[in-house]
């Protein structure tokens, strides 16, 4: 059997983080997902899937990741049941094995301020000068292997 689910879209609000008993970290957040087709006025409808994230992965959700984000998320689906006042309630969640930012953060939704997301002090240099394979020449004699 195969429980695997991967999603791309935009956090509906901020993250919330909270501790187990046993102080392990959890993060849940909604996500807003655009189906692959539109209805018949021409839009496209969203689904909004709950994500639920553990550990250090759910740190550093909470911690970069703010409303409006856009991610994609890779895990596998999980139905939680309750009863309340005789009704049975499903709970649909996707526990997230894997978050990937898809975006840069705005300038005012930056949670963690010094931290630089953009590595815009590093210059690079593209100086082939003094590279050792600039000058390499490979001749007739060069042979595929294959």
């Amino acid at each position: 059997m195969l429980n695997h689910i991967i999603l791309i879209g935009r956090l509906t609000r901020d993250p919330e983080m909270r501790y187990t008993s046993n102080g392990t970290a959890v993060t849940n957040f909604t996500l807003a997902v655009e189906r692959n087709y539109t209805n018949q006025q021409g839009e496209r409808d969203v689904d909004f899937i709950n994500i639920v994230t553990w550990r250090k992965l759910a740190e550093n959700c909470a911690q970069h990741l703010g409303k409006g984000r856009l991610v994609a998320v890779d895990g596998s689906l999980h139905i939680r049941k309750s009863e309340s006042n005789g009704r049975t309630y499903i709970n649909p969640e996707v526990v997230a094995n894997d978050v990937r930012f898809l975006d840069w953060p705005s300038d005012n939704s930056n949670k963690d301020n010094n931290y630089d997301y953009r590595n815009e002090g590093h210059e690079e240099n593209n100086n082939y000068d003094n590279d050792d394979f600039g000058n390499l020449d490979l001749g007739d004699d060069f042979d595929v292997p294959f």
